[in-house]
């Protein structure tokens, strides 16, 4: 059949006929069909291992048995004609979940895990219900996990799906398996954080409550009493589903929402944990506030007067934001007008992104999501430290490299599903990656060379293999030798590759990586249609304000060459985009500036205006992530009276329904923006979408703190959702798609009963819309020339904890995060006269730390991006330091919390690689 499916064949469960795939598992197969069959360990993403032995059923031979066989289903293929009972095998399943809860403490009246437990429903499930054994348990020490994690090892079944997904899926090393029998015990070999950055996963792949949300425990619910809606993370450019969780006007956790196309059943743990911002005084602006001059203290100003004076500041420019979304920001150049309107952006920020943007509109190579991403079986990263910067992305880069391994199943007839034992055939084969980077990463361990270079030499070689597919590309004249082998290894690895995939991106705040990206992406695609090419963004909707730019070249510092005597700032700090110099000097020039945030930054904190905004939690809106993709979110609860949507601030008289249908008529390319939402007039027999679970404690209990008597219900003024738990069950109607639940399944295992196949497509809920995606249908354009102005000395460095702005105002995230510092090669320091362990003076004003790494390239010097202490726009492209003997460490450094690869870097070079 067509893209390699196998032919559907027949099958009989309990006289029941259903259509099966032969090269899935039986147990996949009958929760595809809409059956209950209890499971612990399987995992659609993680596939079979048979530990658990739950999901048993009988097998028969033919017609005439009448006794049958046990088999586990998620250890065996599907037979053609085959009859199976889930009935004959219900009493062994019982005795199974049985012996597993002998040790189990049966704590669910407080345990975390209660109301979305899916031991919970597969106990229920299984009809076990008595509990006959009486003698002494075994019990475990608990573990302290750090900041995100917490451990309550006496719940464990022993599923292994924490090691599972820890180790063989996300690549962490600090977790696994101990001891033997009856005995064995979950957890790191001390005390200590746990270093993965999506230990957060492990709340919701452990089937039990022994690794909950910690973050969660400090204020928290029970599960059925959190109102929800689907959103969409704001961390990084990826765009990740969630779902945010809200009691009492407060943000109490958020979880993963499953887009089979983007973010699959994970998320990293800078969205699950980096929203600590909105429920935080310290950090939130909760009221707007006026100053008649500079140095007044600031007045606070009733919501009528704040939006008085943003009509009256007529003739003012508009800078808009990667952070705010599509309509914030089209409200804001409707208002200022579409030349007054400024990106927000730096210089070098706006034409990276200006570049991606020309280059997905021209290019043929397909844009590719992560599902492509995992797809891919020869990668390429030029550039992009993705563990840091797109880590989901990093997450299906770690997936990529198991396509030797498959092939390999393959050769063997082992089935794909047989995670066991296709690990075990493939060993430490791997699919080709390769990394070219300033520094090594996290991904160091599954590449097949990490080769350290800075963004020129990268670019040089990316330009060097794509002259092996085309000769139009002109080669590069200097490459030493060890390049040249590297660019004959990965030519090679390109020709044998089935679907190829360039990733570059922003971040590197490198153009000619990005160009050279491209350039390779158009000289493969002439061999191979199949290729994809991924260019990352650094936030949620980088890419949605190059859109609205529409080919103007209106960057930061345009704005600050107009010397205009007002100017409109939305969601948006411009001291984290431009040189502090440069910020002063606009701010200083300015008679008004008006700023409308959720936080507060150090431009607002100049500012003659503060309008205070809603977060992604408390508004809706559109973001456009990094493949052009848009996707909807919705507000899960309203903000106080005080905070107003950014839209309300600049539109007042227009409904956030309007705008989106603006930006889609308006803006080229943004046509499918239209089709995001079922229309603000949605509705389902009279019903609209439900926020809150029909379990759901009711209105007048869960407002018992302030008054017994019932008030009007809120009103959502997009007229999609509603704020109560009345609605249209998702059973009967899921286009807008909030929380997986399905009778006997409470837990997020439920999903499957809303996808085409499990682990495949949801049935309605939209999955975005892909703006930009032509389908291979675009002209081939002509190839670009590189930008050979860029000096390379200095590289960003980011992190995950505490680059990013608004998860760094996270308390969570800051228990991981560092101060600024700078690193450099051992080598290089010994040169200049700089001491390990010291600091050192940045462009002769700030001191930072100074980190000696290896695993740089001498010659060049690492300035980390987003950290408190300094301003990379202040240091980039040119760097000067100096030794700061008097130096003492501030309060936030902590060193332990950079995590890097050294080590496995050096254990490539060992290998020859």
């Amino acid at each position: 059949m067509a893209d390699g499916m196998s032919e559907k064949v027949s099958i009989t469960i309990d006289n029941q006929a259903i259509e099966v795939d032969p090269d899935k598992n039986l147990l996949e197969e009958v929760l595809s069909a809409g059956l209950d069959l209890p499971y612990f360990c399987w995992h659609p993403s993680m596939d079979s291992v048979g530990s658990c032995r739950q999901c048993a059923m009988t097998e028969y031979a033919d017609e005439e048995d009448q006794h049958g066989r046990l088999i586990m289903a998620c250890m065996s293929s599907p037979r053609d004609g085959a009859r199976y009972s889930l009935q004959a095998a219900a009493d062994f399943r019982a005795e199974i979940i049985e012996g597993m809860m002998i040790s189990h403490p049966h704590d669910c009246a407080v345990c975390e895990e209660g109301g979305e437990c899916h031991l919970q429903d597969m106990t229920v499930m299984s009809g076990h219900t008595y509990r006959r054994y009486d003698g002494t348990k075994v019990t475990h020490r608990n573990q302290n996990l750090g900041p995100f994690i917490g451990h309550e090892m006496n719940r464990c079944i022993t599923c292994y799906r924490c090691v599972r997904f820890y180790r063989d899926y996300a690549g962490g090393t600090d977790l696994g398996a101990q001891a033997s029998h009856h005995h064995v015990y979950f957890g790191r070999y001390d005390d200590g954080p746990l270093e993965s950055e999506f230990s957060g996963n492990l709340a919701e792949v452990c089937p039990t409550g022994v690794f909950t949300d910690k973050v969660f425990s400090k204020h928290y619910s029970r599960k059925w009493d959190l109102q929800t809606s689907p959103s969409i993370c704001a961390g990084c450019s990826i765009g990740c589903n969630i779902n945010p969780g809200e009691r009492y006007g407060t943000l109490r956790r958020v979880v993963n929402r499953y887009n089979d196309e983007v973010n699959g059943y994970f998320i990293c743990d800078r969205g699950r944990f980096g929203t600590g911002y909105v429920n935080d005084d310290a950090v939130r602006i909760r009221q707007s506030m006026t100053r008649s001059s500079q140095d007044a203290d600031p007045v606070l100003v009733s919501n009528a007067d704040a939006l008085q004076q943003l009509q009256d500041m007529s003739g003012a420019i508009g800078i808009g934001s990667p952070r705010a979304s599509m309509e914030a920001n089209f409200a804001l150049r409707e208002k200022v007008g579409k030349a007054n309107f400024y990106a927000g952006l730096s210089q070098q920020e706006f034409a990276i992104l200006q570049q991606i943007l020309s280059i997905y509109q021209d290019t043929p190579a397909h844009i590719a999501s992560l599902k492509d991403v995992e797809a891919s079986d020869a990668v390429l990263i030029l550039g992009e430290d993705l563990t840091n910067t797109a880590a989901r992305m990093a997450l299906a880069v770690r997936q990529s490299v198991r396509h030797r391994s498959f092939e390999k199943a393959a050769e063997q007839k082992i089935p794909l599903w047989h995670d066991a034992a296709v690990r075990k055939l493939a060993m430490d084969e791997r699919s080709p990656l390769y990394i070219l980077s300033p520094h090594a990463t996290r991904l160091d361990d599954v590449s097949e060379t990490t080769h350290i270079c800075n963004a020129g030499q990268a670019a040089r070689i990316a330009a060097a293999v794509a002259s092996r597919f085309d000769k139009e590309v002109l080669a590069p004249e200097k490459l030493d030798k060890a390049e040249q082998a590297l660019v004959k290894r990965i030519t090679a690895s390109f020709k044998g590759a089935r679907q190829p995939l360039i990733i570059a991106g922003s971040n590197s705040m490198s153009l000619p990586l990005v160009q050279s990206a491209a350039n390779l992406a158009q000289a493969l695609y002439q061999k191979n249609e199949l290729t994809q090419l991924a260019l990352v963004g650094s936030e949620a909707n980088g890419l949605g304000l190059m859109l609205l730019m529409e080919d103007s070249q209106q960057d930061l510092q345009q704005a600050f060459a107009t010397g205009t005597q007002s100017a409109i700032v939305v969601e948006n700090d411009l001291y984290r985009r431009a040189p502090t110099a440069e910020v002063d000097h606009f701010i200083a020039g300015l008679e008004q500036l008006a700023v409308i945030d959720n936080i507060k930054t150090r431009t607002g904190e100049q500012a003659h205006l503060v309008c205070a905004s809603a977060t992604f939690a408390e508004s809706s809106g559109t973001f456009v992530n990094y493949e052009g993709r848009a996707q909807h979110y919705y507000a899960t609860f309203k903000p106080v009276d005080s905070i107003l949507p950014a839209t309300r601030w600049l539109a007042p008289e227009t409904s956030l329904a309007t705008l989106t249908q603006a930006c889609s008529q308006t803006l080229a390319n943004c046509a499918g923006m239209a089709d995001l939402t079922p229309g603000q007039d949605y509705h389902y027999a009279g019903l609209l979408v439900p926020r809150q679970q029909f379990r759901y404690s009711g209105r007048t209990a869960m407002r018992a703190n302030k008054n017994v008597h019932e008030p009007k219900q809120e009103q959502d003024p997009d007229g999609i959702m509603s704020y109560s738990m009345e609605g249209v069950s998702p059973l009967k109607e899921a286009r807008v798609f909030n929380t997986p639940w399905a009778p006997g399944w409470n837990s997020n295992q439920s999903v499957f009963k809303f996808q085409d196949e499990v682990g495949g497509h949801l049935k309605q809920s939209s999955i975005g819309v892909r703006l930009l995606d032509k389908r291979n249908s675009a002209e081939e354009g002509g190839y670009i020339a590189l930008d050979s102005s860029e000096k390379n000395t200095a590289f960003p460095l980011y992190h995950l904890f505490g680059s990013e702005e608004l998860s760094a105002q996270s308390q969570a995230i800051q228990a991981r995060a560092t101060s600024a510092y700078v690193a450099m090669n051992p080598a290089d320091a010994d040169r200049l006269g700089f001491n390990a362990g010291g600091g050192v003076t940045v462009q002769g004003n700030g001191v930072v730390p100074l980190l000696l790494r290896d695993s740089i390239a001498t010659g060049s010097v690492g300035i980390s991006v987003g950290l408190p202490g300094l301003n990379v726009h202040d240091v980039l492209p040119d760097v000067s330091l100096e030794p700061a003997p008097q130096w003492q460490a501030p309060p936030q450094w902590q060193p332990d919390n950079i995590i890097v690869s050294d080590r496995l870097h050096k254990l490539h070079e060992q290998e020859g690689d």
